[in-house]
């Protein structure tokens, strides 16, 4: 599955370095030289180097050698291939929600997950009910069951969660 790990921000000095706003928890492994990346547009980059400075991470691309060409891409989204299998029973990535069906216990649907949002306190599922956007808490006192084979989410809502929408 094709995971967002950053966006290509501007570029930094004139041989074909970009900045990376980094979108991923674990770096290190996703920007590996020789790595493939992915851009929004579909195209391959294969990662020439890769060096944080003063806490910005600045990438090289194989085929990238100057400043215009880094430009091209700026604000492009980036992705890599990540293998999800090797998740314990019950883990999940947060991307595999998107699209996700969520119904209330009484197998009443509410919509589908739209956007996963990251709070400091607590990150909450952006769901489309009825055309408007609801924020649902990701704690499991409201999240009953998360079914990723089928993605389908389940939540007990207290009062007036959903009446937001209406």
């Amino acid at each position: 599955m094709q995971l967002v790990v950053g966006r290509i921000g501007r570029a930094h000095g004139v041989l074909g370095e970009a900045t990376i706003e980094v979108r991923t928890d674990d770096p290190e492994q996703r920007f590996i030289v020789g790595g493939k990346l992915r851009t929004g547009s579909g195209k391959e980059l294969t990662i020439k180097s890769a060096r944080w400075h003063n806490q910005i991470l600045l990438i090289a691309f194989d085929g990238i050698n100057d400043r215009d060409q880094i430009e091209s891409l700026k604000d492009q989204l980036i992705s890599t291939e990540v293998d999800f299998s090797n998740l314990a029973p019950g883990e999940y990535h947060y991307q595999q929600l998107l699209g996700a069906k969520v119904f209330l216990q009484n197998g009443e649907l509410v919509g589908n997950v739209t956007e996963i949002v990251a709070l400091p306190g607590q990150d909450l599922l952006a769901v489309d009910h009825l055309g408007r956007e609801v924020l649902i808490p990701m704690v499991k006192a409201i999240i009953t069951n998360i079914d990723i084979a089928n993605k389908k989410i389940e939540i007990n809502p207290p009062e007036g969660l959903l009446d937001v929408a209406l």
